[in-house]
């Protein structure tokens, strides 16, 4: 296969299969939730926890990413049907408790897929001077939010219910894995001995990037989770209201390809920086307005950022550690971003109780986001990676 070729099948296999994982087996939920409201299945609090019980997965799924005796391959194939499967199964049974172990392994296989992809597609994009390549991979997420947006906005349009919404998402869930699945070639291996070396030849981690990092995980999954919910508040017609999430998915999907190209004058740190800066704002937006269009440009403020962020961290830790030692830190910075999505839906939802409103933990979490942002200023010397 020409190196043309074999370039293009690696940024479609990664595309889809963080589409498939991140942009429809997380997030779904989140155009799908106000749909549950209606049909009397689910309330805001049945969301946080459904939200949180999903990152209690997906954290220990990152935990135990790098630990795994199955080669990338093997994790990844497994990971992407799972997900479909556990999609699916969220419309063919209304129990609660199932739906909740349903959501925590999603979480966990969703963060396998994040894992494997960053650490093989996205180094070996590095490997053959194809980085500016990496945008498209990453620009995966917005693309399956936004499919999981529009999709929704037509269930809406028909009168469809939730329950049939998740059927219909898991059924071409399934496919697309099957077609990944088939797709998959020798660039998802090589990672499995870099993650046996011996514990003397680790590096340290980097805590201030863990640290922002795990902040910025609780600052996007805040409006990731309620925005739908909050432009309802806004605006009751659906086919209005609807849009929030699909403009929201449109900006993730274009910014990690417009960032690629920000390189040639800025760092991963500096545009990271800026990200995590434009996030807090978009946060603040609702509070300072609670309007429809203020809750569209805030979904653009962290849809648009919180991917690029997700694309900047990946390739610090590229950066700055040993290739053999990769993958362990990646699998912390992962742990660290869904400590932080665990925490957000349910703080989010506890203070929506008792208040009424999401602002107190919008003005919250902008304050988190700044603060972890300052440290990232410090630079440690560069390795020798090309991303």
């Amino acid at each position: 296969m020409s190196s043309h070729k074999s370039t293009l099948r690696v940024v479609l296999v990664g595309l889809a299969s963080l589409a498939i994982a991140m942009g429809i087996g997380r997030f779904a939920f989140t155009p799908l939730l106000p749909l549950m409201q209606d049909d009397g299945l689910a309330s805001i609090a049945d969301g946080g926890v459904l939200a949180s019980v999903h990152f209690v997965g997906y954290w220990l799924g990152a935990v135990f990413a790098a630990r795994l005796p199955f080669s990338p391959k093997t994790t990844l194939r497994f990971s992407l049907v799972v997900i479909g499967a556990c999609t699916l199964g969220m419309g063919l049974v209304d129990s609660f408790p199932i739906w909740l172990g349903l959501r925590w392994l999603a979480g966990v296989c969703s963060a396998f897929t994040l894992v494997v992809v960053s650490s093989a597609l996205i180094k070996h994009l590095a490997s053959v001077g194809q980085t500016e390549k990496q945008g498209w991979v990453f620009a995966g997420v917005g693309a399956g939010i936004a499919i999981a947006g529009l999709g929704t906005l037509a269930i809406m349009a028909g009168q469809v219910s939730s329950s049939a919404g998740w059927q219909i998402f898991g059924a071409v869930t399934l496919v697309a894995a099957i077609v990944v699945c088939l797709s998959l070639g020798p660039e998802v291996t090589g990672i499995r001995h870099s993650v046996r070396k011996d514990s003397t030849q680790r590096s340290p981690f980097v805590w201030r990037l863990v640290i922002a990092y795990g902040a910025a995980g609780m600052g996007y999954i805040i409006p990731a989770t309620y925005l739908p919910v909050m432009a309802r508040d806004a605006i009751p017609s659906p086919l209005i209201f609807g849009w929030a999430w699909p403009v929201f998915g449109a900006a993730a999907l274009l910014s990690t390809i417009l960032a690629s190209g920000l390189h040639k004058r800025y760092s991963n740190r500096q545009i990271w920086i800026a990200s995590q800066i434009v996030m807090a704002a978009g946060l603040l937006l609702p509070v300072v307005h609670q309007h429809i269009v203020t809750i569209v440009i805030a979904g653009i403020c962290v849809g648009g950022t919180f991917m690029i962020i997700t694309m900047m961290g990946m390739k610090e830790v590229h950066r700055i550690i040993p290739a053999e030692d990769a993958v362990r830190h990646i699998a912390v910075m992962t742990a660290a971003f869904a400590s932080g999505q665990m925490i957000g839906p349910v703080f989010a939802g506890s203070l929506y109780d008792v208040t009424q409103s999401f602002s107190p933990s919008l003005v919250l979490t902008s304050v988190v986001l700044i603060a972890t942002a300052i440290p990232l200023t410090r630079r440690r010397v560069r390795i020798d990676s090309p991303v």
